[in-house]
């Protein structure tokens, strides 16, 4: 995999977690928020993708960003 392919991956990736959460909770992402999901490897991203079923509220996306 070349990193360009990396890169678009975790993107693509990104863009479906901030669409789950939207979708989840009803609210947009903050611009914070957004650009620190962005910024995660693919694993981590695939880890919130599952998390994120736990969640009760946007609210516990900080903690867990900030427990990674």
């Amino acid at each position: 995999q070349t990193r360009v392919y990396q890169e678009a991956q975790e993107e693509g990736v990104a863009n479906v977690v901030i669409r789950l959460l939207k979708k989840r909770f009803g609210q947009e992402v903050s611009e914070e928020m957004r650009a620190r999901i962005e910024s995660l490897p693919l694993a981590t991203l695939e880890n919130l993708t599952e998390a994120l079923l736990d969640f009760t509220s946007l609210a516990d996306l900080q903690p867990w960003l900030e427990a990674q």
